[in-house]
């Protein structure tokens, strides 16, 4: 099983390579009509919505869109606000990115009556016709967990980070729940987070709390790379680095940077790459802009990433993990003959 999906694999990323060679100086459909789209995004704290608006950007310019940016910025009542903005100048696309079903959907379904086409990213804006682009949230908790049983065994007391509401992590959430139905000597013993900024600062002030109240923790499972950042912080600050490892999701240039630290308690995570999801997303819109049909569910398969395969082959960046992991740079997800590539990653 494992040597087919090696194949299937290679057939991928040869299939992407060729792909992108394909298309990168196709002419897009919309040149020269002054189209424009909106991207309205709740979450901006951290790395990982930074590369994620660079794929946005890549792919707009690429097919010729202009393209306006919103930022709220952790804050559900601003972004139901840039939403009404959006709304109310006429783009022709939205994007969205993350946020509460219950802030927008009463507006998404308003810019789908008006004839705005509407693409949401690990945000459900609860309306058929927008389409949901999705890592596959299940299976980057699963090959997290998988990978910190493998190294820790099947017996240990764990702390988790996670606050409700926010789609991609109420999916892992629900992993991390049969996980522990499947393993039931993994005891979750704390619980714990918060989105307020400085993300990181305010989950090392949590976790090092609980830290102090719960000495026998020995594995920290954090399913966002803001969250495992602030638990790094904790477990440095109360010399823990040889005591907790921690196992997380997503991927950034400074995450590379504390999971190789010396002695870094930070010993892998899962993830896609965030410009790729962009891209998607913006393809996505595309799509649907032309009148093409698009899945309602776009999912994007995550890679296992661990500190020794960073040391290992000396990865200390975004660019190098796209470089030396080439599952990692390239995606076969939306790509059409009409839709010219970005030309660089």
């Amino acid at each position: 099983m494992k040597t087919l999906k090696t194949i299937a694999l290679c057939a991928a990323i040869t299939g992407a390579l060729s792909i992108t060679s394909a298309y990168a100086d196709t002419p897009s459909p919309f040149e020269g009509k002054n189209m424009k789209i909106a991207h309205v995004r709740y979450l901006s704290q951290g790395d990982f919505p930074e590369l994620y608006l660079k794929g946005v950007r890549r792919q707009a310019e690429a097919l010729g869109l202009k393209l306006d940016v919103y930022d709220a910025r952790q804050d559900a009542a601003l972004q139901r606000n840039q939403l009404e903005q959006a709304i109310m100048k006429g783009y022709d696309g939205i994007v969205l990115q993350h946020g509460f079903t219950d802030s927008i959907k009463d507006l998404a379904d308003l810019a789908v009556k008006n004839g705005i086409k509407v693409v949401a990213f690990d945000v459900n804006a609860g309306n058929p016709q927008i389409p949901q682009i999705n890592q596959d949230d299940h299976l980057i908790a699963r090959l997290s967990l998988e990978q910190a049983v493998k190294e820790n065994g099947e017996e240990w007391k764990a702390a988790y980070v996670y606050t409700p509401g926010i789609p991609p992590l109420d999916r892992r959430d629900e992993v991390f729940t049969e996980f522990k139905n499947k393993y039931p000597n993994i005891v979750e013993v704390a619980r714990f987070g918060t989105m307020n900024n400085p993300i990181p600062n305010q989950v090392a002030n949590q976790a090092a709390a609980v830290f102090r109240a719960n000495p026998d923790i020995s594995v920290a499972f954090s399913p966002y790379d803001e969250f495992a950042k602030g638990i790094k912080i904790a477990v440095d600050e109360a010399g823990l680095s040889k005591k907790i490892r921690i196992y997380s999701a997503d991927i950034s240039n400074s995450d590379i940077q504390a999971m190789r630290e010396p002695n870094s308690a930070w010993v892998s995570t899962v993830a896609t790459n965030p410009s790729i999801m962009g891209e998607v997303s913006v393809r996505a819109l595309a799509m649907l802009i032309k009148g093409e049909p698009v899945d309602k569910q776009i999912t994007v398969p995550p890679v296992l990433i661990t500190q020794d395969m960073l040391n290992e082959q000396d990865i200390k960046n975004m660019d190098d993990l796209v470089n030396k992991i080439p599952s990692f740079s390239k995606s076969t997800v939306l790509v059409a003959d009409w839709i010219p590539m970005p030309k660089v990653h």
